[in-house]
């Protein structure tokens, strides 16, 4: 039987799962790259961002850009992050494997 309450709701939203594979995938990303990438709002980006750093999954760095000097925040997945995107992605593949005809 399949045990969907094991998924983390957290990161099973749409725009929560999307951010955090691609920062299980290269860290960090800067909040530009990520609104590119996941074509967001700025403030629907930010709002799914706060939320996985309030969960503690994501960090946020405060730097400078290289060339320009210009204020950057990028973000990066944190160990519990990584922890619990890796548990999501075993569950997930539970599931797939549960449902395959036998």
């Amino acid at each position: 039987m399949i045990d969907f309450s094991q998924l983390d709701r957290v990161i099973h939203e749409k725009s929560r799962l999307s951010i955090m594979t691609l920062l299980a995938s290269r860290s960090p990303w800067s909040f530009q790259e990520l609104k590119t990438e996941l074509s967001m709002s700025d403030g629907n980006l930010i709002t799914h961002l706060r939320t996985l750093t309030k969960e503690g999954y994501v960090r946020e760095l405060k730097t400078t850009a290289g060339d320009s000097g210009r204020p950057m925040t990028q973000y990066e997945i944190t160990g519990a992050g990584n922890s619990a995107f890796r548990a999501y992605v075993k569950v997930l593949e539970a599931i797939v494997q549960q449902s395959r005809p036998k």
